[in-house]
C-alpha cells in the first residue's frame, strides 16, 4: 500500500515538473497565463519602406503645421502667423487677425492711395517681393503691385458684393468667404503688368511677364497658389496673379514637384 501511494506521488511530481519547466520554447518566463505571440517577419514591401532613404526636402518641423480649434463647426488656425500657414476653404483664420509686421513693400503699384491696407504685406515677404521685382526689372520685365494684405471686413464686403453680382455658386468659385482669403495673412500679393492695363485676368499668365513670374517666382519664396489643373485640389480657378510667400526652401520643392500647398501638406512628414 505504501508502495502504491510512493509511486503515485513520484508521478505527480513528474507531470508538474514538466508543465512549468517548458519556457524555452517561446513562453514568456515570470509571465504567467499569458500565450506565446510569434510576430511574422517583415515583408519585402515593409523592409523596402524601412529603408528607404529619407527626403529631406519633404521634413517639415512642427511649427509650421497649423494649430486647428474648432468653433462652432469651424475649423480656425490658432498659429496664423506661421509663415507656412494653410488658409483654405476648409480652414479659416481668427476674424480678428492681423498682421502685427505690415509694411508697405518698395515696389511700383497700380494705384496711387498711399495710405490704402492692400498696399501692406508681412516684412519677411515685403523683401522676397521687393527682389523678385528687382531681378525682374534687371531682365527687362516691368510687374506692378495690385493688393496684397486684407482685413475680414473689407474681404467680408468683397465676397457679399461678389454674390450680389453673380450669386453664391459662382462667387465661391473666384472669391473667398471672409477668413478664407490668404490675403488677411498679409502673405498674399496680387501683381500685374501694364502690358494688359494692370488687370487681374488669366490673360497675365500668357504675357511674358506672367511667363517669367511662372518661371522665376520659387527663387524668391513665392508660388502661384491657384495653378492651371489643380482647381479641383485648391477649390479656386486658375489665377497667374495670385502669389503666396511660403519662404524659398518649400516654394523651391512644390515648384519642382508641380504641388500645390494641399499636396505639399499631404506629401511631408512632420519633424
Amino acid at each position: 500500500m505504501n508502495q502504491r501511494w510512493q509511486t503515485a506521488a513520484l508521478m505527480c511530481l513528474l507531470l508538474v515538473g514538466c508543465q512549468t519547466g517548458g519556457s524555452g520554447d517561446g513562453g514568456a518566463a515570470g509571465s504567467p497565463g499569458q500565450t506565446a505571440e510569434h510576430t511574422a517577419p517583415p515583408s519585402v514591401h515593409e523592409r523596402e519602406e524601412l529603408n528607404r532613404p529619407v527626403d529631406p526636402d519633404l521634413q517639415l518641423e512642427a511649427k509650421y503645421w497649423n494649430v486647428i480649434e474648432v468653433r462652432n463647426g469651424q475649423k480656425v488656425i490658432m498659429n496664423p502667423d506661421n509663415i507656412l500657414v494653410l488658409v483654405n476653404k476648409e480652414q479659416s483664420l481668427p476674424s480678428g487677425y492681423k498682421p502685427a509686421d505690415l509694411v508697405v513693400p518698395r515696389v511700383p503699384f497700380s494705384f496711387a492711395d498711399p495710405n490704402a491696407e492692400k498696399r501692406r504685406m508681412r516684412a519677411e515677404a515685403a523683401a522676397a517681393l521687393e527682389e523678385m521685382f528687382a531681378a525682374a526689372r534687371r531682365d527687362g520685365i516691368e510687374l506692378v503691385m495690385v493688393s496684397a494684405y486684407r482685413s475680414y471686413e473689407r474681404q467680408k464686403a468683397i465676397f457679399a458684393e461678389e454674390v450680389r453680382q453673380k450669386g453664391e455658386k459662382n462667387a465661391v468659385q473666384a472669391v473667398a468667404h471672409p477668413g478664407q482669403s490668404e490675403h488677411q495673412t498679409g502673405l498674399a500679393v496680387d501683381i500685374s503688368s501694364r502690358s494688359i492695363g494692370c488687370q487681374l485676368t488669366e490673360a497675365f499668365g500668357a504675357t511674358k511677364e506672367g511667363q517669367w513670374v511662372a518661371a522665376h517666382a520659387h527663387e524668391y519664396g513665392f508660388i502661384i497658389r491657384y495653378p492651371k489643373g489643380k482647381e479641383a485640389v485648391t477649390g479656386y480657378k486658375y489665377e497667374p496673379w495670385h502669389l503666396r510667400y511660403v519662404g524659398r526652401k518649400a516654394a523651391a520643392v512644390m515648384k519642382e514637384r508641380g504641388m500645390t500647398m494641399e499636396e505639399y501638406f499631404q506629401a511631408v512628414k512632420k519633424v
